[in-house]
Parts: C-alpha cells; structure tokens; sequence
C-alpha cells in the first residue's frame, strides 16, 4: 500500500497543537494548504474540507472521520470514485516527544487499484503540501504557548 508520511518537531504541549489541529474556523489564517473545514469532529461523521494544491487552484473533498483521540489522533477516510478504485486514509497523529514537546506526523495510505498509477502524479505535491502544513502548525501552536 503506498504511504506518504512526514513529520515536524514541535516546541508544544499535545493539548496545544491538538487545539490548534482541530480548530476549523482559524484553518484560512494558519494553514497554506487547507483553507477551511466544516463539520463536527466525531467518528462517522463527514467533514466538508476546501484545500488548496500549490499551484493555486482549490478543490472540495467530504472526508469521513474514522478516529478521533483528543490530543493524539486524528484520522479520515476519503474515497474516489467507488470503493476500491482510489483510497486514501489521512492521519494525523501527536506524539509526545520527551520534555520538549511533540512530534506531529502526517501520512496517508493509498489503495485501491488505480492507486499506483495516480501515486506517479500526485506523490511529489503531496509530500510538498503536507510539509507546507506541518511548518505551519507548528509556527501557530509554537506561537499560542
């Protein structure tokens, strides 16, 4: 199964980059990338998400939240077309890293059978947007200590 992953050291306590992570409404004044989230943050509900890929352009996507663990986890399901074609499962997880603060790791599984062919296109601006996320989070969380 195809994975991005990447990570950020953060000078912050979980609770702080948790809030951060999951306040929707201040996404459009921190985040490059997604520029606003709806919905309510519980498994089995679907998020309305607008992101915005490097080159500018924006695209709409429904997520389904598959686990929710305040201050350490939060994952969503996303899929293309029809089960089994193109999915993706996000995750976003919070790991205490020592008395510093946190480690924040981003990844995303890929599946599906069309799957490593989109992985060739879409593998490279994934990885951008994920790191252009995570410097981000961490300069808001680290600045509302």
């Amino acid at each position: 199964m195809p994975t991005i992953k990447t990570a950020i050291d953060i000078a912050a306590s979980p609770e702080m980059v948790w809030r951060v992570l999951t306040y929707f409404p201040d996404y459009p004044k921190w985040n490059p990338f997604v520029v606003s989230i709806h919905g309510s943050l519980a498994p089995g509900q679907r998020l309305k998400i607008r992101a915005r890929r490097p080159q500018g352009r924006e695209y709409d996507f429904s997520p389904l939240i598959v686990k929710v663990i305040p201050a350490s986890e939060l994952r969503w399901r996303n899929r293309r077309f029809v089960d089994g074609v193109f999915d993706r499962e996000l995750a976003f997880l919070i790991v205490p890293n020592g008395i510093k603060g946190v480690r924040f790791i981003q990844r995303e599984h890929f599946s599906g059978f069309l799957a490593p062919l989109i992985m060739r296109f879409i593998s490279e601006k994934t990885l951008k947007t994920f790191n252009m996320m995570n410097l981000a989070l961490k300069r808001a969380a680290e600045t509302k200590r």
